[in-house]
Parts: C-alpha cells; sequence; structure tokens
C-alpha cells in the first residue's frame, strides 16, 4: 500500500507539474500580448492626437473646436431618445470627438528658422506652466527627433516650408498610470487564476492518474507473476538436462540447451529486481562494506571472458573505499555493466573499468563501440532498448540489463550516465554517495 500510494503521488506530481507549468505559459503570453497591444494602443492614440495638433498649428481643427459645442456631427433625433443608443458604436465614436478637446493634456513650443523659441502655449495643461515647456521644447528640439518620449510626455515635431518649427506635447501620465493599473491587475488575476488552478488540477489529479497507476500496477504483477512461474519450468528443464547428460552425456544440444536457461534466469532475475524496486518492496540490507574489494571481485571474474575474446581489459580500482549500501545489488550493478561492455564492445577493443572517489564515489565502465547511438543516450536506460537489435540477438542481449543497472544506482542515492567521447568510446558512470541520503535513511528506518 505504502508503495501504490507512493507511484500515486509521483504521477499526481508530475500530472500537477505540467498542468501549472502550461497553463503558465500560456497565462504569461496572455498577459504579455494584453498589456504590449494596451501600449501600442496607447501611443498610437496618442500619436494620432499629435498629427492632428501639429498639423493645425497647435489647435484642433472646427469640427473638434469648443465652438462646436452643442452641435452634432448629424442631425439629431430619436437616437438620443434611445437609451440603448448610448451604447451604439457610432455614438461612442461621436461622443469621444466632441470631448476630445476638453480631455486631452497638451501644450507646444513654437520655433523660428534660428531656432528660438518665440511662442509656447500651456493653457490646455495644468501641471506646465511656460518657462518648463520651453526648457522641455529646447530638450526635445535639439535632439532633432521627430517624435519621442519627454518623461510622461509624448511629442511630436513638424517643420513647416519657413524653416519654422512646432513640438506639441502631449501629457499621458492618466494613461502610464492605467497602463501600471492594467499590467498590475493582469498580473493578480493571473496569479490568482494560478492558484485556483493548482487546487482544482491537484483536487482532480487523483482520478485524472488513476488509469495510469491501475495500468502500471498491472503491469508490476505480471511481470512478477510470469518471473515465478518461470522459476519452476525453467527448474525442471535444467534438472531434465542433468538426467540426459547423465545417460547419455553431454553433447551441442544440451550445452545449448543450458546456455538458454541461463539466458532465461539471468531475465527472470532482472525483471524481478526492475519489479521489486518499482514497488520499492526490495528486501535490501543496506550496510557500510568495502566497496573496492566488491568491486574488484566481479571485476577480475570478467577477466577470462575478456581475454577470450581478445579483448583489452584493464581495471583500476582505488582501495579502501567504503560506503553504506546493499553489496549483493552492488555487485549485481558492477557485473551488469562489464557484461554490457564486453557484449558491445568492438572486435578487439579496449574496456576499462575504474573506481575513484572525491566527493562521492565514482563507478566507470568504458568500452570502445563502433556503433554509439545517436543524440541523447538516456534511451539506454530504457527498459528493452537495444540500439542494435541484430547485434543484441547475437549476443544474448535483452535490453533490461542497464534499466536495472540504473535502478540500483537511484536505490542507493545515485545515479548514472552514459556519455560518448568521441566516435568510438563510450562511458558508463556511475555516482554514489558514500553515505545513503537522510530520506532514505528514515524510509528504512520505518
Amino acid at each position: 500500500m505504502e508503495a501504490e500510494n507512493s507511484m500515486v503521488k509521483k504521477l499526481r506530481k508530475k500530472f500537477v507539474l505540467t498542468a501549472m507549468l502550461s497553463l503558465l505559459v500560456i497565462l504569461a503570453i496572455m498577459i504579455f500580448v494584453i498589456n504590449i497591444v494596451n501600449v501600442n494602443r496607447l501611443i498610437s492614440d496618442a500619436d494620432n492626437l499629435l498629427n492632428m495638433l501639429t498639423l493645425n498649428d497647435g489647435e484642433f481643427p472646427m469640427p473638434f473646436g469648443p465652438e462646436s459645442k452643442g452641435r452634432g456631427r448629424g442631425p439629431r433625433g430619436p437616437i438620443e431618445n434611445d437609451p440603448s443608443a448610448f451604447f451604439a458604436l457610432d455614438k461612442l465614436n461621436d461622443n469621444r470627438s466632441r470631448e476630445m478637446p476638453y480631455q486631452s493634456r497638451y501644450f507646444y513650443v513654437k520655433f523660428n528658422a534660428d531656432g528660438k523659441v518665440y511662442m509656447a502655449d500651456t493653457s490646455h495643461v495644468a501641471s506646465v506652466d511656460d518657462d518648463t515647456a520651453i526648457s522641455y521644447g529646447n530638450a526635445v528640439y535639439s535632439d532633432k527627433n521627430h517624435k519621442g518620449f519627454h518623461h510622461s510626455y509624448r511629442y511630436q515635431q513638424l517643420l513647416d516650408t519657413d524653416g519654422n518649427s512646432i513640438i506639441v506635447f502631449t501629457d499621458l501620465s492618466t494613461s502610464i498610470l492605467s497602463a501600471y493599473t492594467l499590467l498590475y491587475q493582469s498580473l493578480l488575476i493571473g496569479l490568482f487564476a494560478l492558484v485556483a488552478m493548482f487546487i482544482l488540477v491537484y483536487l482532480f489529479s487523483g482520478r485524472a492518474v488513476a488509469p495510469v497507476v491501475e495500468s502500471l500496477d498491472k503491469q508490476k504483477r505480471f511481470i512478477t507473476d510470469a518471473g515465478h512461474e518461470l522459476k519452476t519450468p525453467l527448474a525442471v528443464i535444467s534438472a531434465n538436462v542433468d538426467v540426459l547428460e547423465l545417460e547419455s552425456g553431454k553433447s551441442e544440444w544440451t550445452g545449448s540447451i543450458r546456455n538458454q536457461i541461463k539466458r532465461m534466469n539471468s531475465l527472470v532475475k532482472n525483471m524481478l529486481t526492475l519489479s521489486r524496486m518499482d514497488e520499492e518492496v526490495m528486501h535490501v540490507v543496506y550496510s557500510d562494506f568495502d566497496m573496492s574489494k566488491a568491486v574488484e571481485e566481479t571485476a577480475r571474474s570478467f577477466e577470462p571472458v575478456a581475454e577470450s575474446e581478445g579483448k583489452d581489459y584493464q581495471i583500476n580500482i582505488e582501495e579502501d573505499i567504503h560506503i553504506t549500501g546493499d553489496k549483493n545489488a552492488i555487485t549485481q550493478l558492477t557485473s551488469l555493466l562489464l557484461d554490457n561492455a564486453i557484449k558491445y564492445s568492438s572486435e578487439k577493443g579496449n574496456i576499462h573499468l575504474m573506481l575513484s572517489r572525491d566527493k562521492n564515489v565514482v563507478l566507470e565502465v568504458s568500452n570502445s563501440c563502433s556503433n554509439i547511438p545517436e543524440g541523447n543516450l538516456d534511451k539506454l536506460f530504457d527498459r528493452f532498448y537495444r540500439a542494435d537489435s541484430s547485434r543484441s540477438r547475437e549476443s544474448g542481449g535483452f535490453g533490461i540489463g542497464l534499466s536495472v543497472a540504473r535502478a540500483i544506482a537511484i536505490s542507493h542515492g545515485g545515479d548514472i550516465q552514459a556519455l560518448r567521447d568521441g566516435d568510438e568510446l563510450i562511458r558508463f558512470v556511475v555516482t554514489l554517495p558514500r553515505h545513503l541520503p537522510k530520506s532514505m535513511m528514515a524510509r528504512i528506518s520505518k
């Protein structure tokens, strides 16, 4: 039950994390687009206003001016008596045009051909006097920019045919404050949406991952049951081969049967190891042991196999390296890596095992290989993955050994990596802590 709960927690965590990251990306894009569009609209409206004022010598044209007050842009009629008309687009645009001269806050400065100010009008703005307007105008005039920002003012400059020029400034403080308000509000709404989404996703994630959990649980039960069921027929076949050899002597056929039994036993053992590690119910005994001796004993047992195949086999082990872990599991890890190196190393190739310590303990097995898979080598640790199927059949590989090696490394709080060193050398590097992490120690002590 504890293992099942742990698996459900891991799946729920991944599901919630994926959903939240997706929502975060969507919200970030939406907030960015909304605020960028708002700022662009703000600048565009200001530029339209400035363009109108500069072309009309700093004043609004007749249809917009104060003298148009009380006059419509068309015949007045039933539209003013209809309440819904106040929300009609034409009516809204008409009202906006009429109110523009009274809502716009602007001032302008005029220069002669010599660049001297001869007029400044600040009658349409309260926060700027004539002296300030002239200083702003001089600062902008000397920059020779056609349009831009000066403090919280948007300006535009127009040069006439006589060499005189007018610079009109419009106050955007209210619009900028509105833009900031929209930004803050959109960020707050986005944050609220993230929190609400997190709560909802977390509450419903259990149901979402339930089918996956059930499917994985069935797979694990099948692997475990199949592994146990295969043990009996393999034992019977092995016993029958013994009887045949006693009666008729050893032959090519009985030797072939024994080889296949050995392969099947190795497969069953690895399948059960993976299943137990997935279910976190492995009956392992963690203790302090001499890893140097354990690795060396295993490595020496592979020397005859490497020599028989004409491969250069080197062992470099630092002495007296102790770790807290399961000795049998570390021995199996070393055996799996060396077996993989011998099977898939190139003909007359090199195999090198190295054990060293620094901050952590590092076990490295490297071998020459003429057919290193392209791309990310992490896929080598996927279950039943085989880079070269034809060669795997010849060597007797099932594509499960490296998966077991990774499971053993993780069960000891470590990690394993496959690294490409050049075009014809692959290295498997296992990094293990000298002592088990506190989280693992707490789980073991329960």
